[in-house]
């Protein structure tokens, strides 16, 4: 059981955390990996269940709860072992933490995703994951909601948002927004930094 209290007040819904990327190796790489067209809503999964990466793997038995990430051995894909920054960028929380879930999000220009939640993904549900968000294409005509305010990210910077409350993006703009987001086990390192810096 954690020691760290975390606060679940819509003021603490959304934290800029003391990382920053670089944008321009990571737009390299990116495109790199988005050779091929795609409509509405696109995802290039970085790192993923094992069996998925290797079908050789059996498939792992049932389970009730995959929020804590120990339902399945995760393994970096061939997108991701060809990308050496991206790689980096997700080694810096691998280190220290459980990295589950990786993938690159893309949403076209002109495009929204409806306004849902992800039951797991905030820290103060027990056994969960949760996700960062670090933004490699974006601009001032993207919009991401959160409890129906807008979250100012920019292209680099690395975000913690509590995805179990609304959210909804809208990209009015007229080029694609490519996220990168990784999933984790949050343990005590990762918890401390987030409460440290809302």
């Amino acid at each position: 059981m954690s020691s760290i209290t975390i606060p679940t007040d819509t003021a603490t819904d959304r934290i800029k955390l003391p990382f920053t990327f670089d944008v321009e190796k990571m737009r390299t790489e990116v495109q790199a990996l988005c050779s091929k067209d795609f409509t509405y809503y696109d995802v290039i999964p970085l790192r993923a269940p094992a069996y998925q990466v290797d079908p050789s793997l059996p498939f792992p038995p049932p389970t009730d709860d995959y929020a804590d990430g120990s339902w399945t051995d995760w393994l970096d894909t061939e997108a991701m072992k060809a990308s050496p920054y991206l790689k980096a960028v997700v080694d810096t929380f691998r280190q220290h933490t459980k990295v589950t879930l990786v993938r690159l999000l893309r949403l076209e220009a002109g495009q929204v995703v409806a306004e849902h939640t992800d039951p797991t993904l905030g820290l103060q549900i027990e056994r969960s994951v949760i996700r960062l968000t670090v933004p490699i294409y974006s601009g001032e005509d993207v919009e991401f909601f959160l409890n129906d305010t807008i979250v100012s990210m920019e292209p680099g910077e690395c975000w913690y948002l509590r995805l179990t409350d609304p959210h909804r993006v809208v990209n009015s703009g007229t080029t694609d927004r490519i996220n990168l987001t990784i999933d984790m086990i949050p343990n005590e390192w990762i918890k401390s930094i987030i409460l440290e810096n809302q």
